[in-house]
């Protein structure tokens, strides 16, 4: 069949989490169907005809995004609109007409748009078929629901009816929509509840690529991966340098800490051993060499794909039960779980000083991933979703 892919980030080089789902999920797709993608992209020297997505689409378009700019005069007005004012702010001309345009001149049996910024074009599908991919409300719920500050819990709870008001005329349009993990289908059914076709696709890796290797990790080395332009991976940082790894340090003098991703020069607190490489094109060799992986993530919803890589690259992790939110692990079997600075620095300690269960954990962390977050073993499920859809 035919199918229309919008999409807020291009695709490729393949280096965040969310372009990667969106690469793997064309990859499957296009083996048995005709995609032509248009897609947002933050780069202004994108020639989508000279990459590798070229040659998996019939057809590849982009469209600049444009930042959502609080003081912009779109956004300013947006105060008095019911939809969200980031959402009001970036809607583009451009992609609507772009998504028009291709309506007219193919005949396009499904629409697949991923994320909520391409899933607010739904007015312009004149009734095709369509799938709203990767609906995610955890982000925006969190916000509201763990903000105790009067003026700000405010502020939150207003964006966040917003959205619920905004998304609750948005999923009406769609046949059916994807979510990462339960938890995220649970609050999906809570904020709508007539709604009913939600379907789990989790975040996967294609652990074929993970190439396995004997084990090198080096004794006493850590690691962290993620850009902290996701403020998310910042927070988890300062939270981490400032308040676990002294502790970590007055038992285990030499253990080092690697901090890999985009810095954006944000300051941190000042610990020894702690070299930051910025941004890395190929980190799967820095985490296979490390003893831990760590996610220790306080904010956020969705699932983290750095976990799950770390799994497949046979490198335990320590998370907090937020960083571990949304991916099926016990504590204690697939990963270690702690949510305090004193309980995060002796889970990494033990693993320091016990090579006997960290290979325990290891072995059933990687189990885990083949068995359930291995997208040779997931996409089919989202294929079967593509049909049913299509044929509805």
């Amino acid at each position: 069949m035919n199918i229309l892919f919008l999409s807020r980030w291009y695709p490729y080089p393949v280096d965040n989490g969310s372009k990667l789902r969106i690469y793997n999920i064309l990859q499957g797709l296009t083996h048995n169907h005709e995609v032509i993608l248009i897609s947002f992209t933050d780069q202004q020297d994108i020639h989508p005809n000279d990459d590798i997505l070229h040659s998996i689409c019939q057809d590849v378009q982009v469209v600049v995004w444009k930042g959502f700019d609080p003081r912009s005069q779109k956004s300013i007005f947006g105060l008095l609109n019911s939809a969200p004012r980031s959402i009001v702010d970036t809607y583009s001309i451009d992609m609507e007409n772009r998504i028009k345009q291709i309506l007219s001149n193919e005949k396009i049996d499904l629409i697949i748009a991923s994320q909520i910024t391409s899933a607010g074009y739904a007015n312009h599908f004149k009734g095709i078929p369509s799938i709203f991919e990767e609906l995610e409300l955890g982000i925006i719920y969190e916000k509201f629901a763990h903000t105790s500050s009067g003026v700000r819990r405010l502020r939150h709870g207003l964006t966040w009816k917003k959205y619920q008001s905004y998304l609750r005329n948005l999923v009406d349009k769609y046949d059916a929509c994807t979510v990462v993990s339960e938890r995220e289908k649970q609050l999906l059914k809570k904020a709508f509840p007539d709604y009913q076709s939600i379907e789990i696709i989790p975040n996967c890796v294609n652990l074929s690529e993970f190439i396995e290797t004997s084990d090198r990790a080096e004794p006493e080395t850590l690691i962290f991966t993620g850009s902290f332009r996701y403020d998310v991976n910042y927070d988890a940082m300062v939270w981490f340098l400032q308040d676990i790894l002294p502790r970590i340090q007055k038992d285990i003098k030499n253990v080092s800490l690697t901090i890999t991703g985009d810095h954006v020069n944000l300051p941190l607190p000042e610990v020894k051993n702690v070299p930051l490489t910025g941004f890395v094109e190929d980190v799967h060799p820095m985490i296979q060499s490390s003893w831990i992986s760590l996610a220790p993530i306080r904010q956020g919803g969705g699932t983290r794909l750095k976990i799950l890589e770390a799994m497949a690259l046979r490198t335990p992790v320590v998370a907090t039960s937020k960083g571990a939110e949304g991916l099926d692990l016990v504590d204690g079997e697939h990963i270690l779980i702690a949510d305090t600075a004193e309980a995060f620095s002796k889970a990494v300690i033990r693993l320091l000083r016990n090579s006997d269960l960290r290979q325990s954990i290891v072995d059933k962390a990687y189990c885990l991933v083949a068995q359930k977050y291995d997208w040779a073993v997931v996409m089919p499920k989202f294929l079967d979703l593509v049909e049913r859809v299509a044929s509805s």
